[in-house]
């Protein structure tokens, strides 16, 4: 077989040849974004949600006091140590340190997922806290006022439009994870830039294998921020809204009729 003699001609070679390799490093690298992304939302709402429970009153429980501080400062660790260390050294240390020091011979990717998902939950940990924060504590003493205990009000009030508001940060955490996931090549997780690796080795042809890597990089990361932004325009609903009143015309009937009818993408709100 005759070599190929241009940088084109080597990157179709390359594609036509190894693209199942290619392939499966991206299937790899999405799932271990995704579930990562996903775990570490959950770790981060629930860990947010812990960091912004009130400080016991000064008449409380002395040990009601002690666990709030210790709680805090655990939380407070997770997080700075997290956001404080690269991810390819978090990923050494849990793979190698959990096999030296705890005796678990955890695989590359279940290392890979616990590696990612706690590092999103550290950041996502303060961006759900920025989120409530960001909230009206008017809508809070509300709650509160009617009786709704903390937990009660994080989860019917609060959080539905906090989760709305932080919605664009998690779909840069996904982006994120997606290229960050080619750290993991140190503890040999076979994502895209580990197999991309293995094929510029057998010809020596870095530049025109990491030219086809760092493409495929970019779709994955474009069709991913264009889903995103079509779940936030999903999510937001009509800009344009008609208040209805029930009592005036139950069935609805009426406002069909009425020649001021409401134009396409429009809703209705029908009055308590």
């Amino acid at each position: 077989m005759v070599a190929p003699r241009s940088f084109l001609g080597w990157v179709i070679f390359l594609i036509q040849k190894y693209y199942p390799l290619f392939l499966q490093g991206c299937g790899v690298t999405i799932v271990i974004a995704v579930v990562g992304t996903f775990l570490g939302c959950v770790i981060g709402l629930l860990v947010g949600v812990l960091r912004t429970i009130p400080k016991p009153r000064a008449d409380a429980n002395l040990l009601a006091k002690i666990f709030h501080s210790v709680l805090q400062f655990l939380l407070l660790a997770y997080i700075e140590i997290f956001r404080g260390t690269p991810m390819m050294v978090q990923a050494m240390v849990v793979y190698y340190g959990s096999a030296q020091v705890f005796n678990l011979n955890m695989s590359p990717m279940t290392a890979g997922f616990f590696v990612v998902s706690i590092n999103t939950g550290a950041y996502m940990a303060e961006t759900v806290r920025g989120g409530i924060k960001s909230i009206d504590k008017g809508q809070t003493e509300a709650a509160m006022a009617i009786g709704m205990s903390h937990w009660q009000t994080m989860v019917s009030v609060v959080m539905p439009q906090t989760i709305r508001n932080i919605l664009p940060q998690i779909g840069n955490n996904l982006i994120i994870n997606i290229k960050d996931t080619s750290v993991l090549n140190v503890i040999s997780v076979t994502e895209l830039y580990f197999n991309g690796k293995s094929v510029a080795g057998i010809y020596y042809r870095y530049f025109e294998t990491y030219f086809i890597i760092s493409i495929m990089y970019f779709i994955m990361t474009f069709l991913c921020a264009k889903f995103l932004r079509w779940t936030e325009h999903k999510i937001d609903g009509s800009g344009f809204y008609e208040l209805v009143d029930p009592e005036a015309d139950p069935t609805g009937m009426l406002a069909e009729k009425t020649p001021h009818k409401p134009a396409k993408g429009v809703m209705r709100i029908w009055l308590r």
